[in-house]
């Protein structure tokens, strides 16, 4: 997941599993849909450069960040009253192309289901032989390390729920994978925060902000997805299971691709046209995935909102300037020229912007209300989740979880 600070955020740079056997059962991959190495190559050669940073600066700044992923856990967990379960996860302080490659290795976890699901009709590619996939992976390969390439210098940082197989082990004194005794034990339940160093510096930059209170402050928001998701037993395998849902719920029937194909294309030209039309990612579901989405939505716009609030809700003591960072942090991401509005219209990144908002206002309403310990009754289980009539009337949930 990439809980997505926006500009956003962060990124770690994990080595990429090869296309082998499935952890389903099956010796089957993602990439027979999509040329992984072919989206790595793309993405990291059109990432734009960071920012100029010496050798001994750019090695304070990502020692810097790992240390204040240890210091803000405290204010962090003081202001939620939420406290992690067992290990919390490792850390990762990440360059572009690592962000680029921590996010394929991500994808290809994500995908595994759906390629399943091609495998089992006998061609991973709808309505392509052999050649014409092969060709087709690499395509959409790039196409997808196109779209990398221009998110790697806008994300901060994120907390990453899909980790392959052995990158969430951590170590753990006394234990070992599968009992051992080597001093790691696996951390399958748990995910990676992780933190993209040159965007940090960039933005802090381009704000005139002190860099040390920024650091802190993109590293509270991402601190705050870590324990939200380490504290909630179900929230982790919830999220999960619906992405997997929604991947599962794809038509593979090869009118009704072609006619989303349509779609997508209407919603781009409307996108370049200035238009309040549908993003690319909305033109090309199904009706099964339009209601799948709008539940997934709900509660990445939850979590989202909740952890713009604890950014700011810690106060001066631990950010003195949170006051002037999140001015013009707001201001900033307010002021996209034309081109970049199209590029986030299309990828639909305006509504990732609409869901820290109008999460941001949700958590607060219920706050002011009832208390943080009140609104922690959302994380009880799946049903006290707000609909998304409830994220805009905050008293309706309130009426109805208690």
């Amino acid at each position: 997941m990439r809980l997505p600070v926006a500009a956003r955020r962060c990124q770690a740079g994990p080595h990429l599993p090869l296309p082998a056997a499935s952890t389903y059962g099956r010796s089957v991959s993602s990439a027979q849909m999509i040329d992984w190495d072919t989206a790595i190559s793309t993405g990291t050669r059109f990432a734009r450069q960071g920012p100029q940073v010496s050798l001994t600066d750019a090695r304070a700044v990502v020692a810097e960040l790992r240390g204040l992923t240890t210091v803000v856990q405290q204010p962090v967990r003081e202001v939620t009253g939420l406290t992690s379960q067992g290990s919390v996860g490792p850390v990762a302080v990440v360059d572009r192309p690592g962000w680029i490659k921590a996010n394929v290795s991500g994808f290809q976890v994500v995908l595994e289901p759906l390629a399943e699901k091609l495998a089992e009709r006998g061609n991973p590619v709808p309505f392509a032989g052999p050649m014409i996939g092969s060709v087709g992976a690499r395509v959409t390969g790039m196409q997808a390390g196109l779209i990398l390439a221009y998110l790697s210098s806008r994300v901060l940082g994120q907390y990453e729920l899909f980790l392959p197989p052995g990158e969430g082990e951590v170590p753990v004194a006394g234990a070992g994978v599968n009992g051992n005794g080597n001093g790691t034990a696996s951390a399958s339940g748990v995910g990676r925060l992780t933190l993209v160093a040159p965007n940090i510096v960039m933005v802090e930059r381009e704000l005139g902000v002190n860099p040390h209170d920024f650091r802190r402050w993109v590293c509270l928001h991402e601190e705050t997805h870590r324990v939200q998701f380490t504290s909630v037993p179900w929230l982790r395998g919830y999220v999960q299971g619906m992405m997997t849902e929604f991947l599962l719920a794809s038509d593979l029937d090869t009118g009704a691709i072609v006619d989303r194909l349509r779609t997508a294309a209407g919603a781009v030209a409307e996108a370049v046209r200035g238009g309040d039309g549908e993003s690319l990612m909305e033109a090309m579901q199904t009706p099964a995935q339009r209601e799948l989405l709008d539940k997934l939505t709900n509660v990445m716009t939850l979590v989202e909102g909740h952890g713009d609030y604890v950014m700011d809700a810690v106060g001066p003591r631990v950010v003195p300037s949170v006051a002037e960072i999140r001015e013009k942090f707001s201001q900033r991401r307010g002021s996209a020229g034309r081109v970049e509005q199209i590029i986030r219209r299309i990828l639909g990144i305006d509504l990732k912007m609409k869901q820290y908002e109008q999460g941001s206002k949700f958590v607060s309403a219920v706050v002011a209300e009832a208390g943080m310990s009140g609104f922690n009754r959302v994380w009880t289980s799946p049903e006290t989740l707000p609909t998304r009539a409830e994220l805009n009337k905050p008293a309706d949930w309130l009426a109805r979880v208690g």
